[in-house]
Formats: C-alpha cells, sequence, structure tokens
C-alpha cells in the first residue's frame, strides 16, 4: 500500500520499503510469460506472490502485536492488521492485476493472430512485452482503486485508526 514515511524514527518496512516489495509482482510476470512458459511455472509465481502477501500480513499482525502489548484490544488489533493487510494486498498485488495482465495478454495474442500474419512465437513474445510493460500502469490505479474498495466496505467495521498503513 503507499504510504508516505515519517521523515524520522520510521523504521524500514522490508514489504513495502525495499526490494522483497517486488516479489508481489510475481505473478504479473508469470501471467505475461503465460503463452512461453508452461502454465506450472505461472501457478509457481502465484505461489510467490501469496507467499509475500501473506508474508506482509503476519509481520504486520507482529508488529500491531509489540504496539499493542499492554492494551486490552489487542488481538483485535493484530486481527484487523493482519486481515486489512492480507486483504489489501491479495486484490492490490495478486487477484486483480493477475487478472489484468492475463486479459491483456490474452487480448493481444488474440489480436495479433487476427491482424498480423507474424509466426507464432514472435506473436507470443510480443503478447509478452505488452504484458510486461502494462504492469508499470496498473500499480497505482489499482491501489488506488482497492483502498477506495476497502474503506467503502470492509473497513467501515474497523474501530477508527485500526486500518494498516
Amino acid at each position: 500500500m503507499e504510504h508516505t514515511p515519517e521523515k524520522h524514527s520510521k523504521e524500514v518496512d522490508i514489504y513495502r520499503d525495499t526490494w522483497v516489495r517486488f516479489l508481489g509482482y510475481a505473478n504479473e510476470v508469470g501471467e505475461a510469460f503465460r503463452a512461453l512458459v508452461p502454465v506450472s511455472a505461472v501457478w509457481a509465481s502465484y505461489a510467490v506472490a501469496t507467499a509475500y502477501v501473506s508474508a506482509d500480513a503476519l509481520d504486520k499482525g507482529r508488529k500491531a502485536a509489540a504496539a499493542h502489548a499492554e492494551d486490552h484490544g489487542k488481538a483485535g488489533r493484530v486481527a484487523v492488521a493482519v486481515v486489512d493487510t492480507f486483504v489489501w494486498q491479495a486484490l492490490a498485488s495478486v487477484a486483480i492485476p493477475g487478472f489484468t495482465i492475463n486479459r491483456v495478454c490474452a487480448t493481444s495474442l488474440f489480436l495479433l493472430g487476427k491482424t498480423t500474419r507474424w509466426p507464432l512465437p514472435v506473436r507470443k513474445w510480443t503478447t509478452t512485452a505488452i504484458g510486461l510493460s502494462t504492469i508499470p500502469f496498473i500499480i497505482t490505479p489499482i491501489d488506488r482503486s482497492v483502498d477506495f474498495l476497502l474503506d467503502s466496505s470492509l473497513r467501515k467495521l474497523y474501530v477508527e485508526g485500526e486500518k494498516h498503513e
């Protein structure tokens, strides 16, 4: 999730502030290469992205537990941190972008087949290039849409200030 770190005393979040965050894009890359690799490789890319999402959710739960160690509502705050992070990441990092890249690539391959006489390997590589080049353009709109979706639904169940940041 996009957030603005404080200028000082903010610890580095390895799931958001380091190269580790790119593991969340594994399934988009897998979808972009779907025309060229075995389907098992695509599913493996989803396993990597899901592991990233799960690790981030558990990390946010651990941080919530540490931040509210003396709080009687600790269990609820930990549950909110884990659920909110997991649902947000599952939608914004796995489900929606995976579906989007899958459809972009399927449509590209279909249209290239109908509009060109390029050999199949060239069409597949072109489809992969189109899929990969689409990834940077879908990230922010998807993140903002998932924020809006959760703010309009699931997060209304949380007590003010308990959503993940």
